[in-house]
């Protein structure tokens, strides 16, 4: 859409919006109260426009996934709208597949953008006119200083900067150059426009910023139109305005921008959007710069982009999160004006209380052991029923074949166990979840190593479906698979990345890679699990029963699963919430 059209369309736009009803469930804060004082004053003519401008130069993350749901959850409150805008400004570190992952990622946490889906470089003509604009009111000028030499004139926080002796030229002699730049005519970091403000500003980002620098690289949306590209700071307050935005909501490193976002709107005389800040999201076990994440990427510390050890929503997703168990997390954790850090235990909190609801519940041995039940007929093959959750009744039941040869988990028994163990052990009985109850009778090793290997026991046929009616009691209750219907199965274990709450917090001459978890994956290769799983598709989440929730894997085929941990059933975070009551 060409920028005067979407002048047309954001100007004609005016709705009204009421303030957010009292009874909101949503909880109250400071960018809610903003937006409820400016429409009783009717700032914006009773308008909520948000938007998201994500830089497509990587993967969004859970951080993001915060401003995401912020931005279009004030939106769908108000009844207002928010766009998507992709602040394409740097062609260098900028790819298609950013962009796809990004429109895919918004979409799956289940907001929609419409028909406003918007790039910075929509808006390259005209940024470039109010650049002209600038330079014609002697608010601009071409500087020829290098980099390093603009970094040594800007100054400290101790120190006033140092004026450029190319900042007096005049208008004409800046038109000139600046129209010589666009036509290409200079290399890369001989030349930038600047914003001429004042170099002994207390604030550093008013020290004559860069508005434009020279870079002839194709841009994958302009092609070869431009060699001169817009600054961030430049771009993004005069996109907001072109697209009639009336709250611009950023994290709080952009609080010392604000005083320039609104000096370039002032400057040019166009429409202001109001520019709010809050505080990013820190989770522990985590880094949250697209950098660093691009880093353990291309050295290839993780499995790409999506690995789910990543914190990027792609990862999340292959995880087995869910996107409402996101949105959940982002409301519950609310909106702060200071910066804090969030254990990553009450994100999974939040992923474990949906999860409850919605997974259903199935039986997989991670470690296989063989059980032989002796008594148990050769060829008979009994279907047994089982809830599928006990959390929501319409998910029905399912069949579970049950048979002589059974798989159950290794550390489910114990030659010599203690007192106190409840589980399987020789001469001990224990029972089979919606099966029999079973008392082993014998242990069967390999005679070289020593292993067991096969378990002989008998079984009680007047428990069917684990219970009795004779009032004996077991405490010991354990999960199995039939042997023979057993789907075999690659099950993946994974924990934090890192092994510190706070990766960044490394030794002198050390990086967070040192912080690196060297076990934050286990491979389990011959799992066994339930047959009602054998069409489970990519993505498809259930509850292991006692192992936690899983998510089937894109690397699966028909013949062989693979399983990813999405979340353990320790809940951390509860327990410190209920030690706190």
């Amino acid at each position: 859409m060409k920028t005067e059209d979407l002048k047309e369309e954001t100007a004609g736009n005016s709705e009204t919006v009421k303030k957010a009803p009292a009874n909101s469930s949503a909880p109250t804060n400071f960018i809610r109260a903003i937006i409820d004082k400016d429409l009783e004053t009717n700032k914006y003519g009773g308008r909520v426009h948000t938007r998201f401008p994500p830089e497509p130069n990587g993967y969004l993350h859970i951080g993001h996934a915060k401003s995401i749901c912020l931005n279009f959850g004030l939106a769908q409150e108000y009844g207002g709208l928010c766009n998507l805008r992709f602040d394409d400004t740097n062609p260098i570190k900028e790819e298609q597949e950013y962009i796809d992952a990004i429109i895919e990622n918004v979409r799956w946490l289940g907001f929609d953008w419409q028909d406003r889906l918007y790039y910075a470089s929509d808006y390259f003509q005209q940024l470039y006119e109010w650049a002209i604009q600038l330079i014609e009111a002697g608010k601009a000028y071409v500087d020829d200083l290098s980099a390093d030499e603009i970094r040594e004139h800007r100054g400290t926080l101790t120190r006033p900067g140092k004026e450029s002796p190319y900042r007096n030229r005049s208008v004409e002699e800046n038109l000139d150059l600046f129209r010589r730049m666009k036509a290409g005519e200079f290399p890369d970091g001989s030349r930038v426009l600047r914003a001429k403000i004042d170099m002994a500003s207390p604030n550093l980002n008013m020290r004559d910023p860069v508005m434009y620098r020279i870079l002839h690289a194709a841009h994958h949306r302009t092609g070869d139109d431009w060699c001169i590209y817009p600054m961030y700071d430049w771009a993004h307050g005069q996109s907001d305005s072109i697209e009639k935005i009336t709250h611009s909501i950023c994290t709080l490193e952009f609080e010392d921008h604000r005083p320039l976002y609104n000096w370039f709107i002032e400057q040019l005389g166009v429409y202001a959007p109001q520019q709010i800040e809050f505080a990013r999201l820190n989770l522990t076990y985590t880094v949250m710069s697209k950098r660093k994440l691009l880093q353990l990427v291309q050295e290839g510390r993780v499995r790409g982009w999506d690995d789910p050890r990543m914190p990027t929503i792609a990862g999340l997703r292959r995880r087995g999160y869910t996107p409402e168990a996101i949105r959940d997390f982002a409301e519950r954790i609310g909106v702060a004006k200071a910066d804090s850090t969030v254990d990553i235990s009450f994100l999974e909190h939040c992923l474990r209380d949906d999860l409850n609801k919605r997974a259903p519940r199935v039986m997989a041995v991670l470690r296989p052991l063989k059980v032989v039940l002796v008594n148990y007929p050769e060829n008979q093959v009994e279907e047994m029923e089982a809830v599928n959750n006990p959390e929501d009744e319409s998910m029905g039941t399912r069949k579970l074949p049950f048979s002589r040869v059974l798989y159950i988990e290794r550390d489910d028994f114990r030659e010599d166990a203690p007192k106190k163990y409840h589980r399987l052990a020789p001469g001990k009985e224990v029972r089979l979840k919606h099966g029999y109850y079973i008392t082993c009778v014998d242990v069967v090793k390999d005679k070289d190593s020593g292993e067991i290997v096969e378990l002989h026991c008998t079984y009680d046929p007047k428990t069917r479906g684990g219970w009795s009616d004779d009032g004996r009691i077991v405490k010991g209750t354990l999960h199995w698979v039939s042997a023979a219907h057993a789907m075999p199965t690659e099950v993946r274990l994974y924990d934090h990345l890192f092994t510190k709450p706070d990766p960044e917090e490394v030794e002198e001459g050390k990086t967070f890679l040192d912080n690196i978890n060297p076990n934050s994956l286990e491979i389990i290769a011959d799992c066994m699990v339930e047959p009602s799983l054998a069409d489970a598709a990519p993505g498809s989440r259930c509850q292991f029963l006692r192992h936690g929730y899983f998510c089937v894997d894109p690397d699966s085929t028909r013949g062989k699963l693979v399983f990813n941990r999405t979340v353990s059933l320790k809940d951390s975070w509860a327990k410190i919430e209920k030690s706190e009551q």
